[in-house]
């Protein structure tokens, strides 16, 4: 598909007006965050989405119960006004999705969407001495058989602050329970957990650090992706793109991840375009998308092997049974929630001490501008 020179000038315009705007991550993040927050329904009169949070702050870790429950009705729009990041409803593969809750104040804590591996992640690769090939189908069966990975793990605010939630949440990911439960639904066997930090180079440190055994950091991920269009201009550009290629879709229905293949897509018809009418308005325009490429990070990548000591050798089918570790135990849903309260008492205490607990619940709207949004 090439694009005459003024539609392909047109198009390039919608990227580079959307992303001269922005000057750190957390400027992208937040104007992409306030727009989506737009369409968040209302609630009933008197009512707010942060009744069901968590906000007794005066109440110890250790005398809080933890309890994990598969997500109700209202999971997106409580996790909308929780995280900072936009959240996307239509991940596919496979899916587990719970909400954790306090059950003597009976209030929610938070929040963990797992869900089936990405195809390429780089220190996964290292680990395994060799990329995952979609072409080798006994490969890939073993590998989705037996891993997944933590797309969100968020605390509510400022639970998270107060008591290391993301602590708790990571090592719940990491449970025997967990994996049992995503066994059941998908005639699994994990043994293999990761994830990603939210952010790279823009924070010091990840909610992921400090909690071995459960999680090791494992590397850094590459970084060589643009940004995301907010919600209204991708659509728009994209709908003006099928309309230019006579009413066809450029990818096929069902693609995963298909939100970032669509606009990887039209960047490249773009690109192929202006290079046939103009030299000067094609380098301008790669130049514009790579500094764009600049708003994202590596980001740490974390792995869990629930207490097995032989998951590399099991995913690659060198062995056929998985052996247990001497630490294997405490992978329980108990012994973390104990692991846990040690640390989150030790941190509730001194910031009550040092009268740094907060108390105000963080929760986004339309005209939130001041909620950090790297937290």
């Amino acid at each position: 598909m090439i694009l005459e020179h003024k539609d392909a000038l047109y198009a390039a315009s919608y990227f580079g007006d959307f992303f001269s705007s922005f000057g750190r991550i957390d400027d992208y993040l937040r104007k992409v965050k306030l727009e989506r927050m737009k369409k968040i329904p209302n609630m009933l009169f008197g009512m707010s989405h942060g009744d069901s949070m968590f906000n007794d702050f005066d109440m110890s870790p250790e005398d809080m119960d933890i309890e994990l429950r598969p997500a109700n009705g209202n999971w997106k729009d409580l996790l909308e006004v929780t995280t900072s990041h936009a959240v996307e409803s239509n991940v596919p593969g496979r899916r587990l999705k719970l909400m954790i809750w306090e059950k003597n104040t009976q209030k929610l804590l938070g929040f963990i969407f797992l869900g089936s591996c990405v195809l390429n992640l780089k220190p996964r690769n290292v680990w395994l001495d060799q990329p995952l090939q979609t072409t080798d189908a006994d490969a890939m069966k073993r590998f989705n058989a037996a891993a997944m990975m933590g797309f969100i793990i968020v605390p509510v605010q400022p639970f998270g602050f107060n008591m290391l939630g993301g602590k708790l949440l990571a090592s719940i990911c990491c449970t025997h329970e967990v994996k049992a439960m995503f066994d059941a639904k998908y005639n699994s066997n994990i043994c293999h957990f990761e994830t990603t930090s939210l952010y790279g180079s823009t924070k010091s440190s990840s909610q992921y650090d400090g909690m071995k055994p459960y999680l090791r950091m494992k590397g850094l991920t590459d970084s060589n992706f643009t940004p995301l269009l907010n919600d209204d201009k991708y659509h728009t550009l994209s709908d003006w793109f099928i309309k230019k290629n006579d009413n066809v879709d450029l990818l096929e229905k069902g693609v995963s991840s298909r939100k970032l293949k669509l606009q990887t897509k039209m960047i490249g018809i773009i690109k192929q375009s202006l290079k046939q009418h103009s030299e000067d308005d094609y380098k301008k325009f790669c130049d514009m998308i790579e500094e764009a490429k600049g708003l994202t990070e590596q980001k740490r990548v974390y792995f869990s092997d629930y207490g097995f000591s032989n998951s590399k050798e099991y995913i690659l089918g060198l062995d056929k049974e998985l052996k247990k570790k001497d630490n294997y135990d405490s992978y329980s849903l108990e012994n973390t929630v104990k692991w846990w309260k040690k640390k989150a008492t030790k941190r509730w205490t001194n910031l009550k001490q040092d009268g740094r607990l907060r108390h105000e619940l963080e929760l986004w709207s339309e005209n939130s501008d001041k909620i950090d949004i790297i937290r």
